[in-house]
């Protein structure tokens, strides 16, 4: 494993091309990291390394839109009051009625955790009959349910946040106008029947950690924007999720009898058209997979003009349907980690499947 020093002079090479008057930054680093052991980042080196750990991500289809990326820099907040309002300014300030912003908040890199995998996410209960909600949080819905929380038994109930300020653990309920949601409905067909189906408006990663030069920030909550098909192809249809496409195969009365009808691929594609099409109409800012495809196409010819390798991993660049009518599927990519990046952080008690790779649009494990 490199040093912190190693990694520290990599990384502020590589910044003081871009900033040249912080020329004298790499000799005050490695003076502070001989008197200390370690040393703080800069808003503006915080802010570069959080663009470029977007720009680095092999598994995230978005990352055109990488410089765009809004940063806050939340180190000093160290009260779970600040901790948790700086929580909640992310949400509405991301969340822009809509309009979504692409931002990342970094918090302190050693007191504070946020144990949710999402910052919004819907709870999973266990019933007699089965789950109810998101099999996914389960485990954490029971953890937050230990602590005192009660929800209302819905499959779409919003979990409260769970804040960990130097090894104490608090929960904190998201006031309802906080969190934009969206109800699923099809401009033709009526897929669900008598269920309400929604999602909520912007996925906000918040269990991974963010690395820049050395240093890792567990706590960095950010979000882009959906790709239709993390919703319509896998939240809502997996089969150990939301698993939908059996209803709205009946819906459609499709032959669901033998696989070769392809009643799957009808749904499938049903059910994400109503996705793309509710958020539309609600005004909510999504992207379908062959926009996002043709977007990496010119994020890969961008980083061409400057001369950069475009890394990837391609199970997760390619779009879970319709993946070989895209460019993507065609393409071999070399899946080199770089760094600045983000990781796997502390597992939480919600997750029960592998780690989320995509840290501005992909919310799924595949």
């Amino acid at each position: 494993m490199p040093t912190l020093l190693a990694e520290a002079e990599r990384f502020l090479t590589d910044y003081i091309e871009q900033y040249p008057q912080d020329s004298n930054r790499l000799h005050e680093v490695r003076n502070e990291i001989s008197r200390t052991g370690t040393y703080e980042q800069t808003s503006q080196e915080l802010a570069y390394g959080a663009k470029l750990a977007w720009r680095n991500s092999n598994r995230c289809i978005g990352r055109l839109f990488w410089d765009q990326l809004h940063v806050i820099d939340a180190r000093d907040a160290l009260t779970i009051e600040t901790i948790r309002d700086a929580l909640f300014e992310h949400i509405e300030y991301a969340t822009n009625d809509g309009r979504v912003r692409s931002t990342i908040t970094i918090f302190h890199p050693d007191r504070v955790r946020v144990l949710n995998h999402q910052l919004i996410r819907y709870a999973g209960y266990e019933t007699p009959e089965g789950i109810t909600g998101d099999p996914n949080s389960v485990a954490f819905t029971n953890q937050c349910q230990s602590l005192g929380w009660s929800g209302q038994g819905t499959a779409f109930d919003v979990l409260p946040l769970l804040i960990e300020l130097d090894g104490h653990v608090s929960l904190h309920p998201l006031p309802d106008d906080l969190v934009l949601e969206v109800t699923i409905t099809h401009p033709d067909y009526d897929l669900f029947g008598d269920q309400t189906i929604k999602w909520y408006a912007v996925p906000m990663i918040s269990d991974m950690r963010l690395e820049i030069g050395g240093i890792s920030y567990p706590c960095a909550p950010f979000n882009g924007w959906y790709m239709g098909t993390e919703i319509g192809a896998r939240n809502l249809a997996d089969t150990d999720r939301y698993d939908l496409l059996p209803l709205v195969a009946r819906q459609l009365g499709l032959n669901t009898s033998r696989e070769r009808s392809l009643w799957k691929d009808r749904a499938l594609v049903e059910l994400n058209l109503a996705v793309l099409d509710s958020f539309e109409r609600a005004g909510v800012t999504i992207v379908d997979h062959h926009t996002a495809a043709k977007q990496f196409a010119r994020f890969e010819k961008n980083e061409a003009a400057c001369e950069r390798d475009v890394t990837g991993d391609w199970s997760w660049l390619v779009p879970p349907m319709s993946g070989a009518a895209t460019h993507l599927f065609h393409k071999d990519f070399e899946p080199t980690i770089k760094r600045p990046n983000f990781f796997p952080g502390v597992a939480p008690a919600e997750k029960t499947t592998a780690p989320t790779g995509c840290p501005f649009h992909q919310e799924v494990s595949r």
